[in-house]
């Protein structure tokens, strides 16, 4: 008896710790998720639409305890892309828009953070400003002037 409660408790945490060796779906979620993206592509579908399909495709395949990144799923087809060139030739051009062009994001963050310090800057001068004016009014505020007196 005690030598089965050892046997099962060893699979138990073989399939606890080790999902991946009882579930090789995950390895082809990959693969087939690529076939999505390239045959959507292909049909003249544009990119958004193509993308999700894969992508929640490969999310649902991969399951775990563990979200699979955006990232993550773009890099899955295009290394299934790459690795398997004859079956996806047609698929290498709509490979661009899975990653980015990342100068153009971080110039684009840039622009931004500059307007924002600007618009801080202007904030920051006005209220400077218009303090100053407070203490300009308050300091004439209790003095009369007559003009007629010489």
């Amino acid at each position: 008896m005690k030598g089965k409660r050892k046997i099962r408790f060893i699979l138990l945490i073989v399939a606890i710790f080790f999902p991946s060796l009882l579930f090789a779906p995950k390895a082809i979620a990959g693969s087939f998720g690529a076939e999505i993206f390239c045959t959507m592509r292909d049909g003249g579908n544009d990119h958004e639409s193509s993308w999700e399909a894969a992508y929640t495709y490969i999310k649902k395949q991969k399951g775990g305890f563990f979200k699979l990144s955006p990232k993550q799923a773009a890099a899955q087809i295009i290394e299934t892309v790459v690795r398997e060139r004859e079956k996806f030739s047609y698929c290498v051009e709509y490979l661009d828009k899975l990653n980015p062009n990342r100068k153009l994001i971080r110039d684009l963050k840039k622009e931004s953070e500059r307007i924002e310090k600007e618009n801080a800057d202007k904030e920051e001068k006005r209220e400077k400003l218009q303090k100053e004016l407070e203490e300009t009014n308050q300091e004439y505020s209790g003095k009369t002037f007559d003009r007629y007196s010489y």
